[in-house]
């Protein structure tokens, strides 16, 4: 957190969309047939993307058991940048050995070469049926399939859910210290979602500027104070990820401790946060009611 006597008052308002509502991202969604069950055509497989390097922080499941995508997710997520993230429903790659994890990687080659950016920058989720390889074909089909657009944010939330019976996505802009910055975010879960995260994804884009360890602990405060509020049905999945991609085309300084919008980037990661948060108790799998504590 940013030190309180350099804290500027900051101003967060509500707007329309998602993860392109911040400048420089684009996504979009398209039909690969993976995901089987249902009715079709279904999108499945979806890509968001930026036109310049990220910054890029990541909180990931606590199960004991880890899918092969959140491993290669987070060992490159660890070096601090992020161009895209490719995502598919219907087949989580999970328990799946030494060639779930090379399906992994060509996941993010496909991505990367339709993209026209480095593979190493490229973050990879799955979700679905848990023990089944990835359909390959499908994948490398569905990739090329997508269009990414500005206007394509909801297609990619659509891309990447599973039991959920609509969308989940949240927009804000904030003012505080000369600058207006926008985060949008995305999400999917409605079952096995219990504290700590389950089968649940968060993806957020912000066209702040930041620094990487700054980031990084600022989304881990967001997330013990939102997504990991969160129970269903008790049941902790192998998926869980949450993404915060900052690009820094708002310009400026990056902000980090003691930069006075600090405080107020902080609140609007977390009030988009918490806007998926709700989304996803809500359209709990059997939920009628949600309760707030």
């Amino acid at each position: 957190m940013s030190d309180p006597a350099q804290a500027v008052e900051a101003r967060i308002e509500t707007i329309e969309g998602g993860v392109t509502a911040p400048a420089g991202f684009v996504a979009g969604g398209a039909y690969a047939g993976i995901k089987t069950y249902g009715p079709e055509p279904r999108l499945d497989v979806g890509i968001l993307a930026a036109d310049r390097d990220c910054t890029v922080a990541g909180v990931y499941t606590q199960n004991a058991v880890v899918g092969e995508p959140v491993r290669l997710t987070r060992q490159r997520a660890a070096a601090g940048v992020a161009r895209a993230i490719v995502a598919n429903s219907g087949c989580s790659n999970v328990a799946t050995g030494e060639q779930g994890v090379e399906d992994a990687v060509r996941m993010t080659a496909f991505a990367a070469a339709k993209l026209g950016v480095d593979e190493q920058h490229v973050l990879v989720a799955s979700t679905g049926v848990i023990g089944r390889p990835l359909p390959m074909d499908r994948i490398e089909s569905g990739v090329d399939a997508v269009e990414v657009s500005e206007t394509g944010g909801e297609d990619f939330a659509r891309a990447i859910m599973t039991t959920d019976t609509h969308p989940k996505q949240a927009a804000v802009r904030v003012e505080a210290a000369g600058r207006a910055y926008t985060v949008g975010g995305v999400a999917k879960g409605s079952g096995m979602i219990h504290p700590d995260m389950a089968t649940m994804f968060g993806f957020m884009t912000t066209d702040a500027p930041a620094d990487r360890d700054w980031l990084q602990a600022a989304l881990r405060r967001v997330c013990d104070r939102s997504f990991n509020m969160i129970d269903v049905d008790m049941d902790t999945s192998t998926s869980d990820t949450v993404l915060l991609l900052a690009s820094g085309a708002a310009g400026g300084e990056p902000v980090t401790d003691g930069h006075p919008a600090a405080d107020a980037l902080e609140q609007a990661i977390e009030g988009v946060s918490v806007k998926l948060a709700r989304q996803l108790a809500r359209d709990g799998e059997g939920a009628n009611t949600l309760i707030e504590v």
